[in-house]
């Protein structure tokens, strides 16, 4: 049988830690609100240019668009990232063929990134290649937020400059009255989450730090 103090530093013991999970569940909640409110429900209309467009695969409009801002001159050169492997720029100008000749000098494919992360990981190592400091992103309006973290942690240095695309659902219903849309929205924060506790324990940007200094060093010997 427990003592009295022993039941008083359990009872506080419990009280804390339902506090604490009280609070776990407010944060997420709230974090759940927030991530709402920065999802965009139309597309947005560009202001600037960049030096590269980056499009991730994984809607159908998202190529399409990507060429569109590269015939419109807002990039020097499109890297599609998440390529299904046997994809060539040939088979994608077959389905937008006003693109064939931008497709066949100023497009590159991916055909090695399975997820967000390795987009992220193919578009750092796309862009310090070609020196670029500034990219235009274009994924789904609700992959977004995740997207650009990813990038951004991978490529500290670099402008980000966002190009969602609105699905037509999203665009006419809210998120919470179809089902599909709920599941695909509360998935896309729980990994919005994960992805941001993995890259607080993950060196990656420093590591592209020291390799861009490492690059600016060697192009200055070669100077």
């Amino acid at each position: 049988m427990l003592s009295l103090g022993a039941a008083v530093r359990t009872r506080r013991i419990k009280t804390v830690f339902i506090r604490l999970a009280g609070l776990g569940v407010l944060a997420i909640v709230l974090g759940f609100g927030l991530f709402l409110w920065l999802l965009p429900n139309e597309e947005v209309s560009l202001d600037r240019n960049a030096d590269g467009i980056v499009v991730l695969t994984g809607g159908t409009s998202r190529v399409t668009d990507g060429l569109e801002l590269l015939a419109a001159g807002r990039g020097k050169r499109l890297l599609i990232t998440g390529v299904n492997p046997g994809t060539t720029t040939g088979d994608i100008a077959r389905q937008v063929s006003d693109y064939g000749r931008l497709l066949s000098c100023c497009v590159d494919l991916d055909y090695s990134a399975l997820n967000t992360l390795g987009n992220a990981v193919e578009a750092r190592r796309w862009a310090v290649d070609r020196g670029f400091h500034s990219l235009i992103i274009v994924t789904s309006a609700y992959h977004m937020p995740r997207a650009l973290a990813e990038i951004a942690h991978q490529l500290p240095d670099v402008t980000l400059v966002p190009f969602p695309v609105v699905s037509d659902r999203l665009r006419i219903e809210p998120w919470w009255s179809n089902g599909a849309t709920t599941r695909l929205v509360l998935s896309e924060y729980f990994k919005f989450l994960f992805a941001q506790v993995r890259m607080r324990f993950d060196s990656v940007a420093v590591e592209t730090e020291k390799n861009y200094r490492l690059s600016a060093i060697e192009a200055f010997r070669m100077c």
